[in-house]
């Protein structure tokens, strides 16, 4: 119920046009009600014409005694009783029809609005989570929540919805009808409802835990698909093209398994109506051919009532089938609340403050970092000072906390013991989006939006004029070959930048940080995969981003290391040795063996 309630919440804004729509509904199931009880005086009219003249009573209202005539509603000069009935069916049919459609569009209007705002809600919340959260849950499950999980509950609020609506008040019209007609007969027939409903009730609960299962084996086999797609080279330069097909295959006879498992719940319901409805009729004949006999009900009133009862028998079995998509969507409902209530580990305190521009330094305290799921500490009590302006180096062999140290500076993870300051103060006490406005970071894997290469460039500063952008072009030495692609600036270089080289692709990313011109640089990798003469100008590019800045550089090429101010190596989350190039060469210890290994060692023949 809390999810359904949170799920209702949603509509609140919408509550006008949804009160309009119910509005419209209670005429939409009055006037389907009322072609019912058009059928009474027809048949009376055929059986008995000597009642020709006689009012044309639609229904009484228990309690007041009050009866509603046709004949009220007819001119004076209207004597046929035939024209009568046309004219109101005429009317009633127009203005159902006229009512459902207002009603139908009103409710699907408040249905994907709260739906749009629900995505809008389940996007923003996973956008500002932090890298935990994305470690924990792969891309394409979240695409398959936000996506697929949301689908199912903008049909249900939607088009279910409309149609809840629609047969709820069909059905009390219905009901109404069928009381009024006979209430010895009504009470009868409906007491196979418990037969139906309790059935329904317990499916429904199942079909809950039905769907959350097809849910997670559609969450799956989106995350196959992804995959095989985004590696596709891998995928082919290993001839594994058949491995993937087939893993493709299994998680897709999955999926259609807990469909065909959803499928054989959900169409029970309408035979076991259909199977009680039979019945009911059957018995109905019966004792309704005494009392017609007896002259307690007339025909006219008997074919009323079983064409009401019929009628209300498809409310009921609409409702129930509904009820099921509702308990789908609920189940669909469960992973989207739970990255709706997720809370970010890494935090913006209550009192954060705005950072000034940085002038002084970065200061990693006694700093301490663990993952989650990892044995033992990352980074194992590191101290150092940064001071602004100084060219600082992280060199050391993999797995030696490099990228992790890097990382917590924009606060992408929280420190486990221990402080980072800049300019004094704790990160955590510093607005995130002050803080990660004074950082530009340049990386090995450079992500580039499938747009335009000015948009990608001016991503670095939203409100970048054309000018700054070919600017930052000209600083980092793009614009040589931007200028060469068929649209210039305005060409579209594909997902992650697929049209482009990898030198090209690292030019793009720093005239993106030159635009953003944030005094703290972090370079991770940032020339590890480029040939020669890419490399080359990526170096000479990334001097003139370096120029002025306090920078963090992470590298295994040492050759873009040496002019450092300073270079830290970092040895199983310890600082094993500092200094400069020449000194640390001289010590003879991790730097210079990681040194020799890449440019004195002689080739092996």
């Amino acid at each position: 119920m809390s999810e359904l309630r949170r799920l209702i919440n949603y509509s609140r804004p919408y509550i006008g046009s949804l009160l309009v729509s119910v509005f419209l509904m209670v005429i939409v199931g009055a006037a389907q009600a009322l072609t019912a009880r058009l059928i009474v005086p027809i048949i009376d009219r055929v059986l008995n014409p000597q009642t020709v003249d006689a009012p044309v009573r639609l229904f009484t209202i228990p309690g007041w005694n009050y009866q509603v005539f046709l004949d009220s509603f007819m001119p004076p000069d209207v004597h046929n009783v035939w024209t009568m009935v046309a004219i109101a069916i005429l009317t009633v049919f127009f203005m159902k029809g006229l009512c459902d459609y207002c009603a139908n569009y009103l409710v699907n209007y408040v249905g994907l609005s709260a739906v749009t705002d629900l995505r809008q809600d389940v996007f923003d919340r996973v956008v500002h989570q932090d890298a935990h959260f994305f470690e924990a849950n792969s891309t394409a499950r979240v695409m398959s929540s936000i996506m697929n999980d949301l689908e199912k509950i903008q049909v249900a609020l939607s088009h279910i919805l409309a149609d809840l609506l629609r047969q709820s008040f069909t059905g009390i019209f219905l009901l109404a009808v069928v009381v009024q007609t006979d209430w010895r007969l009504a009470v009868f027939s409906l007491t196979v409802l418990p037969f139906v409903l309790v059935p329904t009730a317990r499916l429904g609960k199942r079909l809950r835990r039905t769907t959350r299962g097809a849910q997670d084996n559609a969450a799956d086999l989106n995350q196959a698909l992804q995959e095989t797609l985004s590696g596709h080279q891998v995928v082919k330069s290993f001839g594994a093209e058949e491995i993937e097909s087939n893993r493709f295959r299994e998680r897709a006879e999955r999926l259609r398994t807990a469909n065909l498992r959803y499928v054989a719940q959900q169409a029970i319901a309408s035979p076991l109506i259909e199977f009680f409805g039979s019945v009911t009729i059957v018995v109905l004949l019966m004792l309704a051919r005494e009392r017609i006999k007896a002259g307690s009900m007339t025909a006219g009133d008997f074919t009323g009532f079983v064409i009401a009862l019929l009628m209300l028998y498809e409310p009921v079995k609409r409702l129930t089938g509904i009820y099921n998509i509702f308990q789908q969507a609920l189940g669909a409902s469960q992973k989207v609340f739970e990255y709706l209530d997720g809370d970010p580990q890494v935090k913006e305190s209550e009192h954060a403050v705005a950072l000034a521009r940085f002038k002084k330094s970065i200061e990693f305290e006694n700093v301490r970092f663990q993952y989650p799921t990892s044995e033992g500490p990352v980074l194992d009590g590191i101290s150092l000072a940064v001071k602004a302006g100084e060219v600082v180096a992280l060199v050391g062999s993999s797995g030696a906390g490099k990228t992790t140290l890097a990382n917590l500076v924009p606060r992408f993870y929280d420190v486990t013991g221990g402080t980072i300051k800049i300019d004094g103060h704790d990160l955590r006490e510093l607005k995130m989006a002050s803080l990660r406005a004074h950082i530009s970071i340049v990386a090995q894997d450079t992500f580039l939006f499938n747009d335009s290469v000015a948009a990608n460039i001016g991503y670095g500063r939203l409100h970048a004029t054309p000018e700054q952008i070919r600017q930052a072009a000209r600083d980092s030495l793009a614009e040589e070959f931007i200028l060469r692609m068929p649209d210039g600036y305005d060409t579209i270089i594909g997902e992650r930048g697929t049209k482009l080289s990898g030198g090209q692709r690292q030019r793009l990313a720093i005239a993106r940080a030159l635009l953003k011109d944030a005094p703290i640089l972090i370079l991770d990798e940032a020339t590890s995969h480029l040939d020669t003469e890419s490399e080359r100008l990526v170096q000479e590019a990334l001097q003139r981003l370096m120029e002025h800045r306090t920078v963090l550089v992470i590298a295994h090429r040492l050759s873009t290391v040496r002019r450092a101010d300073k270079i830290v190596v970092l040895d199983r989350g310890k600082i094993a040795e500092f200094g400069k190039h020449d000194d640390l060469l001289a010590q003879g210890g991790i730097y210079r063996r990681l040194y020799e290994l890449q440019f004195l060692e002689a080739p092996q023949t």
